[in-house]
């Protein structure tokens, strides 16, 4: 189960901003489809209130991803969902998904919670830029450059609000 990869997906403005009221505070299409062409039939990780957030712009949870909600003091839905209490538990359903339907890596979508407990456990972080300090509640861990190295980068800077794709790979081996 260490073949899989453990990949944390984030749009993060360059003040570190992902959110403001359990809401993205941009509207940005272009990101929605990069996050769905990458985590498509893939386990997703999230914390309880991206869970809620993502059921109050759906109506449902994210089609065609088995779903995996971490949450200590459980969680009564009436939605097809996987729970766990704790990270480590969520990846480890998340790794056995995926090896049983033949893929080799898992997303950590968010929140902030999640992200900061999760960022020394990723291999890869797949991250939107915004290219614009953008005011928030929310907001993605320092992401230090002696830890991780920059593989892939595609630049969108005429777009409103400017920003970039790329996608970061562990220097060092994660801390499992």
């Amino acid at each position: 189960m260490n073949d899989i990869s453990i990949s944390i997906i984030v749009a993060m403005a360059q003040n570190n901003c992902i959110g403001k009221d359990n809401k993205m505070p941009w509207h940005l299409p272009e990101d929605l489809k990069h996050f769905k062409s990458l985590t498509m039939d893939h386990p997703v990780i999230m914390g309880r209130k991206t869970f809620e957030s993502i059921i109050g712009y759906l109506g449902k949870p994210l089609p065609e991803r088995t779903s995996i909600v971490v949450s200590r003091a459980g969680l009564k839905t009436d939605h097809n969902i996987e729970t766990a209490n704790s990270l480590e538990q969520s990846i480890e359903m998340a790794k056995k998904i995926a090896i049983d339907s033949g893929k080799a890596e898992i997303f950590i979508i968010g929140g902030a919670q999640i992200y900061k407990s999760a960022i020394n456990l990723a291999d890869k972080i797949h991250l939107t830029q915004i290219h614009e300090s953008i005011d928030g509640d929310a907001f993605f861990p320092e992401i230090s450059a002696q830890d991780w190295k920059t593989i892939t980068r595609e630049d969108h800077i005429k777009n409103t609000p400017p920003h970039s794709f790329l996608t970061l790979e562990r220097k060092t081996p994660a801390k499992i």
